[in-house]
């Protein structure tokens, strides 16, 4: 599972994005340069197929759809901050045996 949502370089930006309050797909297309209606709904349903997201649906005219990060993504989110620094430090003490 991690690997495949990591893998899926769009995945963190769909989470930064979900940070910032923007959790429609429409308006996370209109705010990533690049990012493509196909590709998002694909890795949104990854997502919420692994229960790291909700997709909630409204029955309006027209429908509108949101996704919220769920208890398990916000662990799962937490787990992926802690690699990130743990990265760093990594790339902080190769960076200084190297110069």
């Amino acid at each position: 599972m991690v690997e495949t949502i990591y893998g899926c370089k769009w995945s963190l930006t769909v989470y930064q994005l979900l940070a910032s309050e923007i959790n429609r797909p429409g308006e996370m297309v209109r705010s990533v340069e690049g990012l493509t209606t196909k590709v998002l709904n694909q890795c949104l349903r990854k997502n919420v197929e692994f229960g790291i997201l909700e997709r909630i649906s409204y029955n309006e005219v027209p429908p509108r759809v949101e996704y919220k990060v769920t208890e398990l993504g916000t662990k799962f989110m937490e787990v992926l901050d802690e690699l990130e620094k743990l990265q760093s430090e990594i790339d902080n003490k190769y960076n200084k045996r190297v110069n």
